[in-house]
């Protein structure tokens, strides 16, 4: 297998704002404060960032390919202009009650992520904000980070719940977690 240094972070909730009624339109996503120069600063120290995120909205019926794509073309472009880049999007289009492999917590994408890439994830970083992030993640061998904003606000100042792996490393934003990341380089 080959080595490479490979960043996996959740969207919603971790990039950008996370929404109860979903991000369904590039209108409709706005980046967290920090988040994308986040991104850059680890690709600037050497890491490859990828995107593994649930997009249940297109299983229901609330948008379509085309207004994801648009979504992500937004993100591509306000990631370009501070010096960032995701190098993909993998997304599980399915609803819940479809009972995939690729939703999260089932490890689905990040199998497809280290097939693509042809990498063992053992050790790889992945960031997310909700249990199920990370559980998918810990399920590939990925070591888990938890940042406090998107579902996991509400855990800032205590202690994460039992739904979290263990030994989930916390910051409280994608910025702190790219300073920590990067002082591990």
């Amino acid at each position: 297998m080959l080595t490479m240094k490979l960043c996996i972070l959740d969207r919603d909730g971790t990039i950008n704002q996370d929404r109860d009624d979903f991000v369904k339109s590039a209108d409709e996503w706005q980046p967290l404060p920090g988040a994308l120069e986040a991104i850059a600063r680890i690709n600037h120290a050497g890491w490859h960032v990828v995107v593994a995120s649930n997009q249940s909205g297109l299983g229901r019926g609330l948008f379509d390919v085309a207004a994801l794509n648009a979504i992500h073309a937004k993100m591509h472009s306000m990631l370009a202009a501070v010096g960032g880049r995701v190098e993909a999007v993998f997304y599980c289009p399915h609803a819940p009650e479809e009972a995939c492999t690729c939703r999260k917590p089932a490890p689905g994408l990040f199998i497809q992520i280290a097939e693509r890439y042809g990498v063992s994830l053992a050790g790889m970083p992945a960031v997310g904000d909700s249990a199920r992030d990370l559980v998918a993640a810990v399920a590939v061998g990925c070591t888990p980070h938890a940042v406090l904003t998107g579902k996991a606000a509400t855990f800032a100042g205590q202690s994460l719940p039992a739904t979290y792996p263990a030994h989930t490393v916390v910051h409280a934003d994608l910025a702190a977690f790219a300073d920590y990341l990067v002082a591990q380089t």
